[in-house]
């Protein structure tokens, strides 16, 4: 593994794990970068494929993910989460916020929400009027009186809610460009952005690839 780089490639970003830090950049600064790299990748964006599986240093390591419970169609990225431990709920918070449960090792559920950025831009589709920055110091325990603070509440209270409701007596991990500040709404959780790539590390290891 001396040298070789782990990717995540999401839906609009590659994120890039080179053993110490996570690096993020767009798809054509990551290509023209790391184009002479030694690199393991997992991908979600399939679109992508024609423009990087003929890099010969770069190797496609997304079949080699699994974990028991998952289904058919489950994000390669999902199963590197849930793979970085053996129990607990995973938060992915990114261009879209998944959830998932893992006990002993097995998958047992999730579901997913549009992410932050995405459900401010849902607002400001409704209505001009509906247009505002998150609040990113709302008070949870109280109703409020603006529109910012209301679409504000409304967006992390429902999140907080269902994670709340699925979490109880576990210990919650969070990820993804959203998730330090997703975390501070949960007391105990922990955040950590290489969370995707242990679970890449473990597969790695386990099955001697790469």
């Amino acid at each position: 593994m001396n040298n070789i780089l782990l990717a995540d490639i999401g839906n609009t970003h590659f994120h890039i794990y080179n053993g110490k830090e996570v690096v993020h950049l767009s798809y054509e600064d990551a290509i023209d970068k790391y184009t002479h790299s030694d690199m393991c990748y997992i991908s979600v964006k399939h679109a992508l494929g024609e423009k990087i599986e003929h890099i010969k240093n770069w190797k496609n390591i997304s079949s080699a993910l699994l974990i028991e419970g998952e289904y058919e169609t489950m994000g390669v990225d999902r199963k590197a989460l849930c793979l970085s431990h053996q129990n607990g709920l995973f938060v992915d918070a990114g261009s879209a916020i998944t959830v998932d449960i893992v006990e002993e090792s097995i998958y047992t559920g999730g579901y997913i929400f549009p992410g932050i950025q995405a459900m401010l831009k849902n607002y400001r589709d409704i209505s001009s009027a509906l247009d505002v920055e998150l609040d990113r110091s709302i008070d949870l325990d109280r109703l409020h009186f603006t529109t910012k603070e209301q679409i504000s509440y409304g967006i992390i209270a429902s999140i907080k809610a269902l994670i709340d409701k699925h979490g109880k007596g576990k210990k919650l991990y969070f990820t993804g460009g959203d998730g330090k500040f997703l975390s501070t709404f949960f007391e105990g959780a922990i955040y950590d952005e290489t969370l995707v790539f242990q679970g890449i590390l473990k597969t790695l290891k386990d099955k001697e690839i790469c």
